[in-house]
C-alpha cells in the first residue's frame, strides 16, 4: 500500500482548503434553510361549484395565492352539507359554506368563525310560481315545493313572514333545488330553487307559463356565503389566512378587469359556458371590500349578520335543529377585514 507524499506546504494549502469547505457547505445550508423557511404552506379548502365563488376559481386558476406563499387547493364537495363535518376533522384548512351552516355547526359546540363574507344571493334564488300567483299572499293554502333547513326555506320565511303569512299557511312539499323543475313542470304550482333551475323554470311553456314570485333581490344579505376556518386555526394561522383573503380580492379584481378572460375560467370550472357565467352573475353580489365590515357590524338590514343570523337561527331552532340561538358574536373573527381595510 502506499501512501500519497505530503509537504509542509501541501498541509497548509489543506488546512487553508477545509474552512473553506465547511463555509460553502453551511452557505449550502442556510440556502436551503431559508428556501424551506419560504415554502408555500399548502392548505385545502372545501367548496361547491355554485357562480357566487367565482373570485375563488379565478384566483386558483390564476395561482394568486402564490404571491402570499400559499398553495391553495380548492376541495369541490357535491353535497354542502358534507363541509362542515370536514372542516371539523381536519381533512380541510377552510371552507365556503353559507351563514346557516355556520351558525347550526356554533350551537352545536363545534368552532368555526366566518372571516370574510364573500357574496348574498341577489336574485339567483327564488319563489318561483305560476302565472295564476301573482302576490306571495295567493301562496296561502298552496303546496310549495323547497328544500327544508337549506336556504330555500329560509327565503320562504322570509317572504311568508314579509307578507303577513306563516310556514302553517302553506302545504309543504320536499323537493331539492334540482328538482324542482321537474316538480313544476308535472304540475307542483310553486317552488323555490336557485340558479341555474330559476332559468330552467322560466323557459318552460315558450317562457309563458312561471315567473318570479320573490327572489333573493328583495331579501339582500339573507342567503349569504361566507369564508370560515374553526378557532384553532384562527388562533395560530393568521397570516395564512389573511393571504387567502388577499388572493380573493385579486381574484374579484381579475374579474372585473378581465371579465371575458375570468368568465370562460369560472364556466371551466362550472361546467357551463362563459355566457351562462356572465347570466348568473347578475344574481348574486361579491361584496367588494369596502362593504365588507358591514356584515359584521349590527345593523337592522338584512346584509347585516346579526339581522339575518337571528332571522336563520329562529327557523332552526323552532324547527328543532339547534337548541339555542348562538351569540353572532361567536360566529364572526371580524378582525382580518378590519385590519386590510385600514391598510395594515
Amino acid at each position: 500500500m502506499s501512501f500519497p507524499y505530503f509537504t509542509p506546504s501541501s498541509f497548509l494549502v489543506r488546512s487553508r482548503a477545509m474552512p473553506l469547505l465547511r463555509l460553502c457547505v453551511l452557505a449550502v445550508a442556510l440556502l436551503l434553510s431559508h428556501g424551506m423557511s419560504q415554502a408555500a404552506t399548502k392548505l385545502n379548502i372545501g367548496t361547491v361549484v355554485w357562480i357566487g365563488y367565482g373570485p375563488f376559481y379565478v384566483a386558483e386558476s390564476k395561482d394568486f395565492f402564490k404571491k402570499y406563499d400559499l398553495s391553495v387547493k380548492l376541495n369541490v364537495f357535491a353535497d354542502p352539507a358534507l363541509i362542515p363535518p370536514a372542516l371539523a376533522g381536519g381533512s380541510i384548512q377552510g371552507a365556503m359554506e353559507t351563514y346557516d351552516q355556520v351558525i347550526g355547526q356554533v350551537a352545536k359546540g363545534i368552532s368555526q368563525k366566518v372571516v370574510m363574507p364573500i357574496d348574498y344571493s341577489n336574485g339567483g334564488d327564488a319563489i318561483m310560481a305560476a302565472n295564476s300567483i301573482t302576490r306571495v299572499a295567493d301562496l296561502k293554502g298552496k303546496k310549495v315545493g323547497f328544500n327544508p333547513l337549506s336556504p330555500c326555506e329560509f327565503l320562504l320565511s322570509y317572504a311568508l313572514k314579509s307578507n303577513g303569512l306563516t310556514a302553517n299557511d302553506i302545504q309543504a312539499v320536499s323537493v331539492t333545488p334540482e328538482a324542482v323543475p321537474a316538480a313544476m313542470a308535472s304540475g307542483l304550482l310553486a317552488g323555490v330553487t336557485y340558479e341555474p333551475s330559476v332559468s330552467q323554470i322560466l323557459g318552460q311553456g315558450g317562457g309563458k307559463k312561471f315567473h318570479v314570485l320573490y327572489s333573493s333581490r328583495q331579501a339582500p344579505g339573507l342567503i349569504a356565503d361566507v369564508l370560515v376556518f374553526n378557532d384553532k386555526y384562527i388562533a395560530s394561522n393568521p397570516k395564512q389566512i389573511e393571504g387567502v383573503i388577499r388572493a380573493y380580492l385579486d381574484g374579484l379584481a381579475y374579474m372585473k378587469s378581465h371579465p371575458d378572460e375570468s368568465a370562460k375560467i369560472i364556466g371551466k370550472f362550472m361546467g357551463i359556458s362563459a355566457a351562462e357565467v356572465k347570466e348568473q352573475l347578475a344574481g348574486v353580489y361579491n361584496i367588494p371590500l369596502a362593504e365588507m365590515m358591514q356584515a359584521f357590524e349590527p345593523g337592522t338590514k338584512t346584509t347585516s349578520y346579526y339581522t339575518s343570523g337571528e332571522i336563520i337561527a329562529t327557523i332552526l331552532k323552532n324547527k328543532g335543529q339547534i337548541s339555542q340561538i348562538p351569540s353572532t358574536t361567536d360566529t364572526i373573527a371580524p378582525q382580518f377585514i378590519k385590519a386590510i381595510q385600514a391598510g395594515k
